[in-house]
C-alpha cells in the first residue's frame, strides 16, 4: 500500500504541474497544429496529383489526412520524452534527493514518473483529436477508446525512454541536446510525414529499428484504416519496447546515489 501511495503521489505531482502550466498546454497544442495545418497544407498542394493517382496510399486523397496520425504520434513523442526533464530539474534543485530517501522503493519513483508523463502525453494526444472534424476525419466513440489505449501504451514507452536518459543527465542543457538528437530522427523516420515503402536501404533500416514507426503505423490504421505492418507486430514492438525501457528506468533509479 505504501508503494502504491508513493506511485500515486508522484503521478499526481506531475499531472498537477502540467495542468497549472497553461503556457505549456498552449504551446503543446500550437506546435502540432502548425505542422498539421501549415506544413501539411503547404506540402499537400504539391502532392495533390500524387494522391489523385494513388501514388501514396489508396483511399486517402488528402495529405493532411495522411499525416494526421503522424502528428498525433509527434505530440506523444515530444510530450512524453520531455516530461522526464523534471527529473533533471529536481536533481539540480535538490528535490530528487528528498524523493529518493523517502520510505518507498526507487522502483516506485520510476513508475510514478513514467505514469505521470504518460498521462500528460495522453491528455495532449486527446486534445489533438479535436482537430479531426476540421480535416474531414470521422472518429467514432469506439475509435476514440482504441486511440486512448494505444496513445497511453505509446506514451508510457516513450516516457520511460526519457526517464532512462534523464537518470544519467546532470544538466538540463545536456538533456536537451541528447533528446533533440534522438527525437527529431525518430519523428522524421517514423512514417509520420511520408510513406515508409520504397526508401533507400540505409533509411529503410533506420525506419525499421525506430519504435515510433510502429506506434504511428497502428495509430494510422485506427484512424484511416491503412497500415504498413501487422497490428499484432505493431503492438508487440510498442509493448516490448515499453517493458524494456521501464526496466532500464527502474535500474537507473536504483543506481542513483
Amino acid at each position: 500500500m505504501r508503494e502504491l501511495k508513493g506511485i500515486y503521489t508522484i503521478w499526481l505531482r506531475d499531472v498537477k504541474r502540467f495542468w497549472r502550466d497553461k503556457p505549456r498546454i498552449v504551446g503543446a497544442i500550437a506546435q502540432p497544429a502548425l505542422f498539421l495545418f501549415v506544413l501539411g497544407t503547404g506540402l499537400g498542394g504539391d502532392l495533390v496529383k500524387a494522391f489523385a493517382h494513388g501514388g501514396f496510399i489508396p483511399g486517402v486523397q488528402d495529405y493532411v489526412v495522411f499525416i494526421y496520425p503522424g502528428i498525433i504520434g509527434m505530440t506523444l513523442l515530444f510530450t512524453s520524452v520531455f516530461s522526464a526533464l523534471s527529473i533533471v530539474w529536481d536533481r539540480e534543485f535538490g528535490f530528487l534527493k528528498e524523493v529518493l530517501v523517502a520510505p518507498i522503493s526507487r522502483s516506485a519513483v520510476a513508475l510514478g514518473k513514467a505514469l505521470g508523463g504518460a498521462t500528460v502525453a495522453l491528455f495532449q494526444g486527446t486534445l489533438m483529436l479535436v482537430f479531426a472534424p476540421l480535416i474531414g476525419v470521422s472518429l467514432t466513440p469506439g475509435m476514440v477508446i482504441k486511440l486512448w489505449i494505444l496513445m497511453f501504451l505509446i506514451s508510457l514507452s516513450l516516457t520511460s525512454m526519457g526517464i532512462v536518459i534523464a537518470a544519467r543527465m546532470r544538466s538540463m542543457e545536456g538533456f536537451h541536446m541528447i533528446v533533440n538528437f534522438l527525437t527529431l530522427p525518430m519523428f522524421f523516420l517514423s512514417g509520420a510525414m511520408f510513406p515508409v515503402k520504397g526508401l533507400p536501404s540505409w533509411m529503410d533500416y533506420l525506419v525499421r529499428i525506430n519504435p515510433l514507426t510502429y506506434g504511428v503505423d497502428i495509430l494510422r490504421y485506427t484512424v484511416i484504416g491503412f497500415k504498413e505492418h501487422s497490428v499484432s507486430g505493431d503492438l508487440l514492438v510498442v509493448i516490448g519496447f515499453g517493458l524494456v525501457m521501464i526496466c532500464l528506468g527502474v535500474f537507473e533509479f536504483n543506481r542513483q546515489e
